[in-house]
Order: structure tokens, then sequence, then C-alpha cells
């Protein structure tokens, strides 16, 4: 069963997370349309490759040309026009920035194989959370229904009040022109009309009190509703997108919470229709402490404020600014390139379709503005809100803003009190709504999350450092100085951001065990239990001294590595990854000669991978050997598997031998390996003189070898016992060095701890 079938399967509350993977810039009928096509292809591979992103996105336009042609032949003419318009969409968006496209489909990929992986969690690890989530949500869900039945109930007593006083203003106008024909009538005939009159009468004012006291109790309900999903709602919606932008769970509830706001914008129009219906029966007819009249004007000023109050808090930043180069680095804007966002008004009537007119302003409420870098913001910065555009909501896109740093004297400076990726600015929408019918002329405003505007794309690391710390310790989006006096992290809040950053470009994130090595080199070994120690923002993103380098950018040359070149074997858990020597030694100790493990280098600022394995010496005494670490100098060439693979720790006069026998704990290392070597016909032939007498070449294999002095081998490398041969060879393929036709050193020295 394909994955996007797995997901169609799923609940409502798993399902609203998938929607949200999916907008104007992919759309779900793409997924829907080409789902086992799409599933087919390594699209982490495709994003790192430009080539390979130009064919994939025009492999994509054929798709979607037989997928049209299928419409065609079922005569199919909605879904004819809407591919279309689908393709032309994508061509305009992608046809230059094809790496952009399979960017977005390896995230949304990714992030579908995350929502499954929550379901099978979700029993019964994520059942209590999961449980009090949708509990909540059917809270919201049955207040919104008991509003809307108040109001009907409302409504269909105002028609009774209208029945009833049509009736008593007939019976009324009866009697008096019986009176008026029939002077001589019967005293105990009129008297009998006047009492049936009176009777309705009574009747009609109490149901009068009553639609008046229904109507106030509609607000009532109406204004507690609001009151919580303004003060609560969305400021938890608005910290969930928080936590998104910086790698967490991904966003959900927005279509949720329009539905709630619409619901009620809904019902304060139905009220407001009613209290125009009252107005029209109390021209009709009124009387004296008339409750209709009484009460009428303060219902009416409360119903607008109320809708007045709602449509200011509607306009939200669905999609947070954006470069489409980096999509999983929102909030990180360079000048001179384009960047995206997008909003969304969450009062969703058709009235206001093409009503809000949205202005993009940069650091308009800044009032210090001396020593910081200003920016003018380029591109349309203008755009109309409507449904066309985006599945049916009210939202407008801005995709083509830029911005450019203003020139002070001829020079661009820095001269403030902090360094540019410490910076934080806002982009401020402003919009004015005008209802004339209703009596409404708002002011409207929103605005971005803070952003780091970087001029160098060297400067990212440090400028998502920034925005990290940020999203993880603070919701004030007016607090633009921030970093002069940023406070400490918990390890608790830190640890947590930190394995959502390899979660939210790999398939895993970090475990205990390598959570306590960070803990190690953040806290020191005592503090690494503690999840209220503190880390200082200096610890995390400066470096002590001029040969040190801060412990952020070491985090982000090991993502950056795995991203590019150890991206399956981290997935599939084949990588250590964070661990001391002291601790690789512990696990080592009573492992099986020959095994080892894979570990990233603490010394390398770009982000490199060794690997270190044991053996024991004439004393049966453990010994260690680490080989030196692998950066994407080396990786570029040879792939870590294809190292492993043919490893050789060579010595004079001996034959050289590959020492890696079994990936910790106890996996053999071709069955661990295996599915990444290269297939048959990729890896060196046989020596075939007619082929070199033609290409005038002899094939070549990259390999690592150590060289070690013949003593040392000699002491240290104990023959396998008995039982290692049994487990060799049900698993270990033959000795490949007499395939290898010549050999091309690389750097690989041999270390011993």
């Amino acid at each position: 069963m394909t994955q996007w079938c797995q997901l169609q399967q799923l609940d409502a509350k798993y399902l609203e997370q998938v929607d949200q993977l999916y907008d104007d810039s992919f759309p779900m009928d793409i997924r829907q349309y080409l789902s086992k096509w799409i599933e087919t292809i390594d699209w982490d591979t495709v994003a790192m490759q430009s080539s390979l992103a130009t064919v994939r996105f025009h492999d994509l336009l054929v798709q979607l040309d037989e997928q049209q042609s299928r419409f065609t032949l079922e005569n199919n003419f909605l879904l004819q026009h809407n591919i279309r318009k689908i393709k032309r969409n994508l061509q305009d968006r992608f046809q230059e920035d094809p790496v952009h496209m399979a960017m977005i489909i390896s995230r949304n990929l990714r992030e579908e194989q995350k929502i499954l992986a929550m379901v099978k969690i979700a029993e019964p690890e994520g059942e209590s959370t999961m449980s009090a989530m949708v509990v909540e949500k059917q809270k919201l869900d049955n207040r919104v229904k008991e509003m809307k039945n108040k109001v009907q109930a409302t409504d269909h007593n105002i028609k009774s009040v209208e029945d009833l006083q049509d009736e008593y203003n007939f019976k009324l106008n009866t009697l008096k022109n019986r009176e008026h024909e029939m002077n001589g009538m019967v005293a105990k005939e009129l008297e009998k009309e006047r009492m049936i009159l009176g009777k309705m009468c009574f009747d009609l004012k109490y149901k009068r009190q009553e639609v008046v006291s229904q109507l106030a109790e509609v607000l009532n309900v109406t204004h507690a509703l609001l009151s919580d999903l303004i003060s609560e709602e969305l400021p938890e919606w608005k910290r969930r997108q928080q936590i998104a932008c910086i790698g967490g769970p991904p966003n959900t509830c927005l279509d949720q919470l329009q539905s709630w706001f619409t619901a009620v914008a809904e019902t304060l129009q139905q009220v407001r229709q009613q209290l125009k219906k009252l107005q029209e029966l109390e021209q009709k007819f009124t009387y004296e402490n008339d409750p209709i009249t009484q009460e009428k004007g303060m219902l009416e000023g409360r119903a607008l404020e109320l809708f007045k109050h709602l449509l200011t808090n509607s306009i939200v930043v669905e999609r947070q600014p954006c470069m489409p180069t980096h999509p999983q680095r929102p909030l990180v804007l360079k000048t001179g390139v384009q960047f995206t966002v997008k909003l969304r008004f969450l009062v969703k009537l058709q009235e206001l379709n093409y009503q809000l007119k949205v202005k993009a302003l940069f650091d308009k409420d800044v009032t210090e503005k001396k020593g910081f870098r200003k920016f003018n913001i380029l591109g349309t910065n203008t755009k109309v809100m409507n449904m066309e555009e985006s599945n049916g909501s009210l939202a407008a896109e801005f995709r083509h803003l830029q911005l450019k740093e203003q020139k002070v004297a001829g020079n661009r400076t820095n001269e403030g009190p902090l360094i540019v990726t410490e910076e934080l600015h806002s982009i401020c929408f402003e919009s004015q709504l005008q209802l004339p019918q209703v009596g409404l002329d708002i002011n409207l405003e929103t605005m971005s999350l803070p952003v780091v505007v970087i001029s160098n794309v060297s400067q990212l690391p440090s400028g998502w450092a920034s925005i990290l710390w940020y999203n993880m310790l603070t919701s004030e989006l007016k607090n633009l100085k921030f970093f002069l006096s940023p406070p400490s992290a918990t390890w608790g809040q830190l640890s947590e951001v930190l394995s959502w950053q390899f979660s939210s470009v790999t398939q895993r994130g970090l475990n205990e065990e390598q959570l306590n090595m960070l803990a190690d080199k953040l806290l020191g070994q005592k503090a690494q239990r503690s999840p209220e120690g503190l880390i200082p923002w200096t610890k995390f993103c400066k470096s002590i001294n001029e040969k040190s380098f801060p412990f952020w950018l070491w985090i982000e040359g090991i993502l950056d590595l795995i991203k590019r070149h150890l991206l399956s074997l981290w997935n599939d858990g084949s990588i250590m990854g964070f661990i001391s020597k002291e601790r690789e030694k512990e696990l080592l100790s009573d492992k099986c000669p020959g095994t080892f493990l894979l570990r990233f280098s603490e010394s390398s600022r770009e982000g490199a991978i060794t690997f270190t394995w044991v053996e024991l010496d004439v004393h049966n005494k453990a010994i260690y050997h680490s080989v030196e670490p692998y950066t994407k100098r080396e990786l570029t060439a040879v792939s870590l598997p294809d190292i492993i693979r043919t490893y050789k720790v060579m010595a004079a006069e001996n034959i050289p031998e590959n020492p890696l026998r079994f990936l910790y704990p106890k996996i053999p290392k071709d069955k661990a390996f295996a599915k990444y070597y290269p297939k048959p016909s990729e890896v060196s032939e046989p020596m075939d003189v007619e082929n070199i007498v033609k290409s005038g070449y002899m094939k070549t294999e990259l390999i690592s070898v150590s060289e070690v002095h013949p003593s040392r081998l000699q002491d240290n490398m104990m023959p396998m016992s008995p039982d290692d041969y049994k487990v060799l060879e049900q698993f270990v393929s033959p000795n490949d060095i007499d395939a290898v036709m010549s050999v091309e050193f690389q750097d690989g020295n041999l270390t011993e701890n």
C-alpha cells in the first residue's frame, strides 16, 4: 500500500496535519494524481542535484500531461481545467528553480512519514496527549454547536412573535371595525373579545421580552466563546507555529480555527438580522416599557463591538517569511533574494472576498533605529485577499518580496550594539476593512515573527541559531532587542530543539544516549541528567577562544554532512553519531574483535565522521583504533559504505586486511551495509585486456588504507575464533582484495587510543 493510501485511512485529527502540508506552492491534487510515481523517486537526492531536479521537474510535467489525457477520455472538463491551471502554476513557480520543488516534495514526504509514525506510537504512549487534544477540540465544537442552536431557537421565537403580533393586529383591527359597525353590540360579547385581546397582548409582551433575553444570552455565549478563541486558541496556534518553524511537529488546526472564527461571525451576522426584524416589529407595534425599545440599542452596540473584535483578530500570518531556496530555514532572509509569506483571514465570508487589500511594511514600529541596519522592501508589496488562490480560504500570498539594505553615507555599516545575525527585524501587514452596511471601518494589522537579515549565505547558520534561540524562549513578537540580553535556556528546552533539527531534515531525531553526550559538552558530565541545567547563549553560539568554534556550528556542520552524504545511514540507525571517546570504549570493551561503531568527530567544525573498532592483544586486553575522520571532501569521492567495505590495514610484508567485521552491537558488516554497496555492474570488473587496449586505462577503485608497523599488527591483531568464522560464513562476502586492479591511496591514518 502506498504511503498516500495509508494517510487517507487515518482519522480526521491526523488528516488535518496532512492538509497543512499542501498549499498553492504544491497542491494536494498533484500528490493525489501522481502518488505512486512520486513515491518511486528519491527526492532527497534530487533536491541536492540541480541537473537531476530539472529532469524530474520535466518528468512531473509529462506525468501531468498523461493525467490530463485520462481526464479528456473521461470527458471531465472541470478536472482538465484544474490540471492545466496547476501545470501553468508549477511552470511559473519552478521552471527556473526545480530544486525548490524537489525540496518541497522531499519535506512533505518526510512529514507524512512522521504523521504515520505518530499514529503508531499514539497508543498507548501518545494516547493521553492526543486524547486531551481531541477532548478540547470536542468541547469547542460543542460550544459552537450550542451557540448555533441558541441563535436558531431565537430565530424560531422571533417568527412566533411576528405571527402572534400579526394575529393580534388583525383581531384588534377586526374588533375596532365591529365596534364601529355594531354600536349595539352586546356588552358581554364585547368584553369577551377584549379579554381575548388582552391575553394575546400579555402573551405578546412576554414573548418579546423572552426574545430580547434570548438575544442577550446568545451574545453572552458568543462573547465567552470569542474570548477563549482569541485569548487561548489563537495564541496556542501561534505558539505551535513558532515550534513548527524551528523544526518541531507540523503546525495544525488553522482550518479548524477558521471554522470556529467563521461560525462566530455568522452567528453575529444572524443576530444583526434578528435585531433588524425586531426593529420592524417595534415600528408596527410598541408600548410603554417595550423591551425591544429599551434593549435594542444596547444589543446592537454589543453585537457590533463583538464583530469588530472578531475581525480585528482574524488576520494571521499563515506561513512565515521564507526563502524558497531554504524552505527548512524560515525567518532568515538574505538581501537580494526573493522570499514568500502568506496571510489568511480566519473569518471566511463571501462578502469579504476581494475586499481586503494588504500592504507589507518592514520595521514599521521600530523606534530605536540608530545603529541598526535599515532595509527597503522591494517587489509587489500589496496583495488583495481572495478565496480563489488558496483552496477556498481567504488568503493572500506574497511571492516576490526581497530586501535591500539602505546605504548610510555611501557605505553599508553595522555600528549597532548587535552583530548582523543577532539583529531582529519584523514585517508588518496592514489593511483596512470597510463594511458600510454594518457601519464598520476598521484598521487590521498583523506581523510576522522576527526575522534575521543576512547579506551572505555563510551567515545562514548563525542567523538560524538566533531564530532557534528566540522562538524557543519567547513569544513576544515585538521584542526585537532580545539579543541585547538573551536569556539562558534550560537543557530540557534545548535538547528538544536540537533533536528537532535532525528529525526535521531526516527520519530520526536524537535519542537519550546521543543527547547525554551533547549535554556533557555543554554542561559537563555532572549536570547531564538535569533538565534544569542552564545554557547561556554565548556557550551555544559563540567561540570561547580563537582556536575553538561554537557548539552550534559544530552541530550545523554535522547536519550538513548527514544531508549530503549520510542520510540513508542516519535514517536506518547505522550511525551512533554523538558519543564520547570514553563511552565508546565502554560499549566496545566486551564486544567481539572487529566490532566497530560510527561516530562524529568532535574536532571538525565542518562536520566529519570516523569509525572506531576493538581488537584484543596477546593478553586478551581490549585495544581501540580510530581512523582519521572523513569530511565532505572524502565522502564526495567515496561513500562511507564503500569506505567501510574496502577499508584495509596494511603493514610491510603482510597482506592488507579489513579489520571491520561487525557493526555495533553485533551486526555482520555486509548485512548492515550490503544494500549501499555498488551493484555488480558498478564494481570494478576483472581485467579485460581488450578493453585496456581500447581505452588505454585499467579500472581503479578508491579505498582507504591505514599503514601500521608490522610488530603492532602482529601484537594486536588476533585471529578469529571458530565462532567468529561460523558467523562470517553466513554473512561476509569473500575477500575482495583480488578484485582490486589498482589502488589509489586516501588519507586514513590509524590512531590508537
